[in-house]
């Protein structure tokens, strides 16, 4: 899996516990970390391991580790790039980080993903970093870093790509029968009126079989009504707030979504799938439905839609001819009046950051290896693997076919005031398959007190 819901999971903010004194290093612009091989003398000598989520992408973080070890620092501190396969990522990565085989540099997908981590004093905060060298922070967009930053202290560096939710629509389906993509919660039900009313019958593709999919209705709803501060609060251990009456109203709207039809018949979207057959994306497509809210790999899954295209071939199918005949449409998730969200905000999978381990060997080296994803040539790397880079210099280095719609989210992010980092990986790991359970549920049977029963039941990873 690559980052399209390709296990950027788990992540949630948290309140900041000290780390002990060993742990805070400074990092000395002009020092050599050959030469000041700190804290953990019992780690490998003249060397840092960069672990990373074992993928297609792993071309990119591999060109950063030898790119590093080409500098001045690389030639006395040697980087060695280490994966483990996706599906076994998180599971290994916990029964490493207390021991000796801990990597002195982890991939991982910010907040709830790391905070067992930092709570046990096992990552490095790096503000230090930062004093040190500035650009290592203002080179990235601040809504991004934030991700990662649990208290005071920041603990990530974004490494790959971002991908917002947004809602896609299929043009000539919304044109000819008069309408536009909606701009307000009131727009989005008069346009599904409308459409069933022309004989669209499922107005909404929603991938419900996999039930993720269903989440991102919750995540913009609950923003639009409640703003950030209730998923903020919730996380942090205030699980009264699912009872809220602002968490009544959004469970209300999605309710008032549901009975409208916009999904089509009762239940009928769990036969759904996203991204296999019968796909959500061939709705869209084929002229079954107007709209779905989707991760902005969307973009992508519409564009292979039905293709036979192999490796690097371009995609042959009725879903490239749907997107180069410029038929797919994008936009932001409507507001919803009277709400306290902004319009503006955003969900999704903010960002997959690097970690430093508290007891690193060269703090110094590892600094220097960071800056690396801040230059011109990483990022153009990783643009060309598909992934839309946080850095501000990023909308620069965007060419090709896909540069007006990668330009466009960029700026989404860039402008957002709050980014909620979607909540099955806002939680912690072992709450996943339960919020998928609750979303799915609701939908199925619109019962709002078993729903806000399941999400009093999670254990945020603040506690």
């Amino acid at each position: 899996m690559v980052i399209s819901r390709r296990w950027l999971r788990r992540g949630a903010a948290t309140t900041a516990v000290a780390l002990t004194a060993t742990a805070a290093i400074a990092v000395g612009a002009a020092a050599s970390s050959a030469k000041t091989a700190s804290v953990a003398s019992g780690r490998a000598a003249n060397k840092i391991t960069i672990l990373v989520y074992g993928d297609s992408q792993n071309s990119a973080e591999q060109y950063a580790v030898n790119t590093y070890n080409k500098t001045k620092e690389g030639h006395q501190v040697k980087a060695v790039l280490q994966t483990i396969p996706g599906a076994n990522y998180q599971t290994k990565l916990q029964t490493i980080m207390s021991t000796s085989s801990a990597p002195d540099v982890f991939f991982n997908w910010g907040g709830g993903s790391i905070a067992q981590f930092q709570k046990a004093g096992l990552l490095l905060p790096l503000n230090s970093f930062f004093k040190a060298n500035p650009k290592l922070k203002s080179s990235f967009l601040p809504a991004i870093l934030g991700a990662a930053k649990i208290g005071a202290n920041y603990y990530g560096i974004p490494m790959r790509g971002t991908q917002p939710v947004m809602l896609f629509y299929n043009k000539p389906l919304l044109s000819q029968d008069g309408l536009s993509a909606p701009k307000t919660w009131s727009d989005l039900l008069n346009d599904v009126k409308t459409l069933k009313a022309k004989g669209v019958q499922t107005p909404i593709a929603l991938g419900g079989k996999s039930q993720w999919p269903t989440l991102m209705w919750y995540e913009y709803l609950y923003d639009r009504v409640a703003g950030p501060s209730l998923v903020t609060d919730a996380l942090a251990g205030q699980k009264a707030v699912w009872n809220s009456a602002a968490s009544h109203k959004a469970l209300s709207d999605i309710a008032q979504l549901v009975n409208a039809g916009a999904f089509g018949q009762s239940k009928s979207w769990d036969s759904v799938n996203f991204g296999s057959e019968p796909s959500s994306a061939d709705l869209v497509v084929n002229g079954l439905s107007a709209f779905e809210l989707m991760g902005s790999w969307d973009y992508s899954t519409i564009n292979s839609d039905g293709s036979t295209a192999t490796g690097t071939a371009p995609a042959n199918g009725p879903g490239a001819a749907f997107v180069s005949a410029g038929k797919l449409g994008y936009t932001a998730f409507p507001s919803v009046p009277g709400g306290k969200g902004n319009l503006a905000d955003l969900a999704g999978n903010t960002e997959n950051y690097y970690s430093v381990l508290a007891k690193t060997r060269y703090p110094e080296a590892v600094a220097d290896f960071l800056k690396v994803m801040y230059s011109g040539a990483f990022v153009k790397k990783e643009l060309a693997l598909g992934n839309l880079t946080t850095t501000k210099n990023t909308p620069s280095l965007i060419s090709g076919a896909t540069a007006p719609y990668l330009k466009w989210q960029y700026n989404l992010v860039n402008k957002a005031p709050a980014f909620q980092l979607s909540w099955d990986q806002a939680y912690p790991q072992t709450d996943s398959n339960s919020i998928h359970t609750a979303v799915a549920n609701f939908f199925d049977n619109l019962n709002q007190s078993q729903f806000i029963g399941a999400m009093q039941k999670l254990v945020p990873a603040s506690k």
